[in-house]
Protein backbone atom coordinates (compact mmCIF):
# COMPACT_ATOMS: atom_id res chain seq x y z
CA UNK A 1 0.00 0.00 0.00
CA UNK A 2 1.72 3.20 -1.15
CA UNK A 3 0.05 6.56 0.23
CA UNK A 4 1.11 9.77 -1.47
CA UNK A 5 3.66 12.13 0.18
CA UNK A 6 1.82 15.21 -0.40
CA UNK A 7 -2.14 14.67 0.24
CA UNK A 8 -4.39 17.04 -1.28
CA UNK A 9 -4.75 20.54 1.15
CA UNK A 10 -8.17 20.18 2.03
CA UNK A 11 -10.56 22.31 4.85
CA UNK A 12 -8.59 20.22 7.68
CA UNK A 13 -5.10 20.45 6.43
CA UNK A 14 -6.11 24.66 6.50
CA UNK A 15 -7.60 24.88 9.45
CA UNK A 16 -4.08 23.05 11.01
CA UNK A 17 -1.68 25.61 9.19
CA UNK A 18 -4.36 28.78 10.40
CA UNK A 19 -3.84 27.38 13.64
CA UNK A 20 0.32 26.97 13.38
CA UNK A 21 0.04 30.65 12.42
CA UNK A 22 -2.06 31.64 15.45
CA UNK A 23 0.45 29.47 18.21
CA UNK A 24 3.48 31.71 16.43
CA UNK A 25 1.32 34.89 16.81
CA UNK A 26 0.38 34.19 20.50
CA UNK A 27 3.75 33.07 21.39
CA UNK A 28 5.95 35.80 20.29
CA UNK A 29 2.67 38.46 22.20
CA UNK A 30 3.59 36.49 25.32
CA UNK A 31 7.06 35.91 25.03
CA UNK A 32 7.13 40.27 24.41
CA UNK A 33 4.41 40.60 27.82
CA UNK A 34 6.69 38.09 30.18
CA UNK A 35 10.33 40.20 29.30
CA UNK A 36 8.55 43.35 29.84
CA UNK A 37 7.34 42.39 32.86
CA UNK A 38 11.09 40.69 33.92
CA UNK A 39 12.33 44.09 32.62
CA UNK A 40 10.27 46.43 35.18
CA UNK A 41 10.16 44.12 37.97
CA UNK A 42 13.78 42.66 37.57
CA UNK A 43 17.06 42.96 38.79
CA UNK A 44 19.14 45.53 37.52
CA UNK A 45 21.74 42.96 36.86
CA UNK A 46 22.65 43.25 32.77
CA UNK A 47 18.68 44.56 32.14
CA UNK A 48 20.26 46.32 28.50
CA UNK A 49 22.22 43.03 27.65
CA UNK A 50 19.42 40.80 28.36
CA UNK A 51 16.50 43.02 26.19
CA UNK A 52 19.01 43.39 23.65
CA UNK A 53 19.25 39.59 23.50
CA UNK A 54 15.32 38.96 23.64
CA UNK A 55 14.47 41.32 20.87
CA UNK A 56 17.59 39.36 18.83
CA UNK A 57 15.32 36.21 19.95
CA UNK A 58 11.94 37.66 19.17
CA UNK A 59 13.25 38.78 15.63
CA UNK A 60 14.50 35.54 15.14
CA UNK A 61 11.26 33.33 15.97
CA UNK A 62 9.17 36.17 13.75
CA UNK A 63 11.80 35.20 10.45
CA UNK A 64 11.24 32.05 11.52
CA UNK A 65 7.10 31.50 11.97
CA UNK A 66 7.27 33.86 8.69
CA UNK A 67 9.55 31.15 6.55
CA UNK A 68 7.37 28.41 8.04
CA UNK A 69 3.97 30.14 6.74
CA UNK A 70 5.46 30.68 3.34
CA UNK A 71 6.72 26.50 3.08
CA UNK A 72 3.39 25.57 4.88
CA UNK A 73 1.52 24.90 1.55
CA UNK A 74 4.19 22.73 0.39
CA UNK A 75 4.61 20.28 3.05
CA UNK A 76 2.30 17.75 4.99
CA UNK A 77 -0.16 19.93 7.67
CA UNK A 78 1.20 17.82 10.42
CA UNK A 79 4.36 18.45 9.60
CA UNK A 80 3.45 22.59 9.27
CA UNK A 81 1.99 22.65 12.80
CA UNK A 82 4.58 20.63 14.19
CA UNK A 83 7.80 22.90 12.89
CA UNK A 84 5.36 25.75 14.28
CA UNK A 85 5.43 24.18 17.87
CA UNK A 86 9.47 23.35 17.64
CA UNK A 87 10.00 26.74 17.36
CA UNK A 88 7.84 28.29 19.87
CA UNK A 89 10.09 25.46 22.40
CA UNK A 90 13.01 27.18 20.87
CA UNK A 91 11.53 30.75 21.94
CA UNK A 92 10.24 29.59 25.45
CA UNK A 93 14.15 27.94 26.28
CA UNK A 94 15.70 30.79 24.81
CA UNK A 95 13.51 33.40 27.09
CA UNK A 96 14.14 31.49 29.78
CA UNK A 97 18.20 30.75 29.44
CA UNK A 98 18.02 34.74 28.90
CA UNK A 99 16.13 35.83 31.85
CA UNK A 100 16.08 33.05 34.08
CA UNK A 101 18.51 34.65 37.00
CA UNK A 102 21.56 32.42 38.36
CA UNK A 103 21.02 30.73 41.72
CA UNK A 104 23.64 32.49 44.37
CA UNK A 105 25.93 29.58 44.49
CA UNK A 106 26.57 29.42 40.28
CA UNK A 107 27.93 32.14 38.41
CA UNK A 108 25.75 33.89 35.67
CA UNK A 109 27.74 32.29 32.54
CA UNK A 110 26.33 34.05 29.79
CA UNK A 111 28.67 32.41 26.84
CA UNK A 112 27.68 28.98 28.54
CA UNK A 113 23.95 29.79 27.80
CA UNK A 114 24.31 30.69 24.37
CA UNK A 115 25.93 27.00 23.38
CA UNK A 116 23.23 25.89 25.39
CA UNK A 117 20.49 27.22 23.96
CA UNK A 118 21.94 26.48 20.42
CA UNK A 119 22.37 22.50 21.18
CA UNK A 120 18.47 22.78 22.40
CA UNK A 121 17.62 24.54 18.89
CA UNK A 122 19.56 21.70 17.58
CA UNK A 123 18.09 18.83 19.37
CA UNK A 124 14.37 19.88 18.83
CA UNK A 125 15.18 20.27 14.98
CA UNK A 126 16.58 16.77 14.72
CA UNK A 127 14.06 15.49 16.23
CA UNK A 128 11.43 17.47 13.69
CA UNK A 129 13.49 16.15 11.00
CA UNK A 130 13.63 12.29 12.42
CA UNK A 131 10.05 12.49 12.45
CA UNK A 132 9.48 13.78 9.24
CA UNK A 133 11.60 11.13 7.52
CA UNK A 134 10.61 8.41 9.89
CA UNK A 135 7.12 9.12 8.50
CA UNK A 136 7.85 9.53 5.31
CA UNK A 137 9.54 6.11 5.22
CA UNK A 138 6.33 4.47 7.10
CA UNK A 139 4.04 5.66 3.99
CA UNK A 140 6.10 4.05 1.61
CA UNK A 141 4.51 0.43 2.75
CA UNK A 142 1.88 1.08 5.26
CA UNK A 143 1.20 -1.96 7.78
CA UNK A 144 -0.09 -2.79 11.05
CA UNK A 145 3.58 -3.79 12.53
CA UNK A 146 5.23 -0.36 10.86
CA UNK A 147 2.28 1.89 11.77
CA UNK A 148 3.14 0.38 15.26
CA UNK A 149 7.07 0.81 15.63
CA UNK A 150 6.51 4.78 13.82
CA UNK A 151 4.51 5.68 16.78
CA UNK A 152 6.19 4.22 19.30
CA UNK A 153 9.68 5.30 17.88
CA UNK A 154 8.62 8.80 17.34
CA UNK A 155 7.31 9.32 21.14
CA UNK A 156 10.50 7.93 22.08
CA UNK A 157 12.24 10.36 20.47
CA UNK A 158 10.36 13.17 21.58
CA UNK A 159 10.96 11.78 25.02
CA UNK A 160 14.74 11.37 24.48
CA UNK A 161 14.50 15.06 23.04
CA UNK A 162 13.02 16.56 26.28
CA UNK A 163 15.64 14.35 28.54
CA UNK A 164 18.51 15.92 26.62
CA UNK A 165 16.80 19.42 26.45
CA UNK A 166 15.71 19.64 30.47
CA UNK A 167 19.03 19.44 31.69
CA UNK A 168 20.53 22.16 29.33
CA UNK A 169 18.03 24.61 30.30
CA UNK A 170 18.49 23.90 34.13
CA UNK A 171 21.60 22.43 34.88
CA UNK A 172 22.38 25.33 37.11
CA UNK A 173 19.61 24.40 39.33
CA UNK A 174 19.54 20.76 39.59
CA UNK A 175 21.95 17.49 39.42
CA UNK A 176 21.72 14.54 37.62
CA UNK A 177 22.16 11.68 38.68
CA UNK A 178 23.80 8.59 36.80
CA UNK A 179 20.19 7.11 36.80
CA UNK A 180 18.67 9.97 34.72
CA UNK A 181 21.91 9.12 32.34
CA UNK A 182 21.33 5.40 31.87
CA UNK A 183 17.26 6.12 31.11
CA UNK A 184 18.98 8.51 28.22
CA UNK A 185 21.01 6.11 27.00
CA UNK A 186 18.04 3.16 26.90
CA UNK A 187 15.35 5.41 25.37
CA UNK A 188 18.28 6.52 22.36
CA UNK A 189 19.21 2.44 21.95
CA UNK A 190 15.21 1.71 21.47
CA UNK A 191 14.39 4.44 19.18
CA UNK A 192 17.89 3.96 17.06
CA UNK A 193 16.13 0.56 16.84
CA UNK A 194 12.79 1.19 15.22
CA UNK A 195 14.54 4.28 13.39
CA UNK A 196 16.39 1.29 11.70
CA UNK A 197 13.13 -1.09 11.03
CA UNK A 198 10.55 0.58 9.29
CA UNK A 199 13.72 1.12 6.13
CA UNK A 200 14.37 -3.09 6.55
CA UNK A 201 10.94 -3.95 6.37
CA UNK A 202 10.68 -1.44 3.32
CA UNK A 203 13.48 -2.89 1.84
CA UNK A 204 11.81 -6.45 2.30
CA UNK A 205 8.19 -6.33 1.70
CA UNK A 206 7.89 -2.63 -0.59
CA UNK A 207 7.19 -3.04 -4.09
CA UNK A 208 9.65 -1.66 -6.08
CA UNK A 209 9.73 1.49 -7.68
CA UNK A 210 9.76 1.62 -11.47
CA UNK A 211 14.41 2.29 -12.41
CA UNK A 212 14.83 4.67 -15.42
CA UNK A 213 17.40 3.63 -17.75
CA UNK A 214 19.13 5.77 -18.95
CA UNK A 215 21.59 9.18 -17.80
CA UNK A 216 19.65 11.82 -15.67
CA UNK A 217 16.12 11.45 -14.24
CA UNK A 218 14.41 10.64 -16.99
CA UNK A 219 15.14 7.55 -19.57
CA UNK A 220 16.56 8.05 -22.00
CA UNK A 221 15.06 8.87 -25.74
CA UNK A 222 14.93 6.09 -28.61
CA UNK A 223 15.39 6.01 -31.77
CA UNK A 224 12.18 4.77 -33.43
CA UNK A 225 13.10 1.94 -35.73
CA UNK A 226 11.46 2.03 -38.93
CA UNK A 227 9.76 -1.13 -39.60
CA UNK A 228 10.84 -3.38 -42.90
CA UNK A 229 9.68 -2.76 -46.44
CA UNK A 230 7.47 -5.76 -47.27
CA UNK A 231 6.76 -6.70 -50.67
CA UNK A 232 3.71 -6.27 -52.14
CA UNK A 233 1.91 -7.13 -55.70
CA UNK A 234 2.66 -5.90 -58.87
CA UNK A 235 0.56 -2.29 -58.25
CA UNK A 236 2.86 -1.55 -55.39
CA UNK A 237 0.60 -0.67 -52.93
CA UNK A 238 -1.25 -4.10 -51.66
CA UNK A 239 0.91 -5.89 -49.74
CA UNK A 240 1.93 -9.67 -50.17
CA UNK A 241 -0.32 -12.09 -48.01
CA UNK A 242 1.67 -14.13 -45.12
CA UNK A 243 2.83 -17.65 -45.57
CA UNK A 244 2.81 -19.69 -42.66
CA UNK A 245 6.87 -19.53 -41.97
CA UNK A 246 6.46 -16.29 -41.95
CA UNK A 247 7.72 -15.27 -45.70
CA UNK A 248 5.71 -13.33 -48.19
CA UNK A 249 3.25 -15.22 -50.85
CA UNK A 250 5.56 -15.09 -53.44
CA UNK A 251 3.17 -17.13 -56.01
CA UNK A 252 0.27 -14.76 -55.34
CA UNK A 253 3.07 -12.16 -56.73
CA UNK A 254 3.21 -13.57 -60.15
CA UNK A 255 -0.50 -14.97 -60.30
CA UNK A 256 -2.53 -11.60 -58.74
CA UNK A 257 -3.95 -14.20 -56.23
CA UNK A 258 -3.18 -15.57 -52.98
CA UNK A 259 -2.43 -18.87 -52.01
CA UNK A 260 -5.04 -21.12 -49.97
CA UNK A 261 -2.89 -21.35 -46.84
CA UNK A 262 -1.67 -17.94 -46.95
CA UNK A 263 -5.76 -16.58 -47.88
CA UNK A 264 -6.35 -18.34 -44.49
CA UNK A 265 -3.40 -16.87 -42.00
CA UNK A 266 -3.84 -13.18 -43.72
CA UNK A 267 -6.79 -12.68 -46.18
CA UNK A 268 -5.85 -10.03 -48.75
CA UNK A 269 -8.13 -8.98 -51.54
CA UNK A 270 -6.85 -10.31 -54.97
CA UNK A 271 -5.27 -8.33 -56.81
CA UNK A 272 -6.16 -8.01 -60.97
CA UNK A 273 -3.47 -9.33 -63.29
CA UNK A 274 -1.91 -6.36 -65.18
CA UNK A 275 -3.45 -6.68 -68.86
CA UNK A 276 -1.04 -6.45 -71.69
CA UNK A 277 -1.47 -3.78 -74.02
CA UNK A 278 -4.19 -3.98 -76.82
CA UNK A 279 -2.24 -4.01 -80.81
CA UNK A 280 -3.57 -3.79 -83.20
CA UNK A 281 -4.25 -5.50 -86.64
CA UNK A 282 -0.35 -5.01 -88.22
CA UNK A 283 0.82 -5.84 -84.44
CA UNK A 284 1.17 -2.16 -83.40
CA UNK A 285 -0.25 -0.30 -81.06
CA UNK A 286 -4.06 0.19 -81.06
CA UNK A 287 -5.45 3.92 -82.32
CA UNK A 288 -6.47 5.57 -78.76
CA UNK A 289 -3.59 3.71 -76.71
CA UNK A 290 -0.97 5.25 -74.70
CA UNK A 291 2.24 5.36 -75.61
CA UNK A 292 5.10 4.81 -73.86
CA UNK A 293 8.38 5.57 -74.19
CA UNK A 294 10.02 2.59 -72.59
CA UNK A 295 9.09 -0.82 -72.78
CA UNK A 296 6.84 -2.78 -70.46
CA UNK A 297 8.97 -4.29 -67.49
CA UNK A 298 9.28 -7.77 -66.75
CA UNK A 299 9.61 -11.02 -69.28
CA UNK A 300 6.21 -11.62 -71.59
CA UNK A 301 4.10 -9.37 -69.71
CA UNK A 302 4.93 -10.78 -66.52
CA UNK A 303 6.28 -8.13 -63.55
CA UNK A 304 9.21 -8.39 -62.76
CA UNK A 305 10.54 -10.40 -59.85
CA UNK A 306 9.96 -8.98 -56.66
CA UNK A 307 12.57 -7.31 -53.72
CA UNK A 308 13.27 -9.58 -50.89
CA UNK A 309 12.43 -8.62 -47.82
CA UNK A 310 15.96 -7.84 -44.98
CA UNK A 311 16.58 -10.90 -43.15
CA UNK A 312 16.63 -10.38 -39.31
Amino acid sequence: MTVPEHPSTGTADSKLIRISLWVAIGALILAAIVCVVWVLVGTDNGVVGRAFLTILLLAAFAGAALLDARLAPRRPAWFALASMVTWVLCLLFGAILIWLPAPGWYYFDAFGRFISFLLIVLILLLALLHARLLIKAHQRHVTGFTRGVTIITIALVVILAAMLVIPLAFHEYFTYADPYWRAVVAIAILAAVGTALVPLVNALFAPRRPVARGYGPYPAAQTPVPPPAWPTYADGVTPLPVMPDGWPDWNAYYTGYPSTVSQAIAPVAPVAPVAPPHRGSDGGPAPGAPHSGSPAPGYEGYPPPPPLPPRP
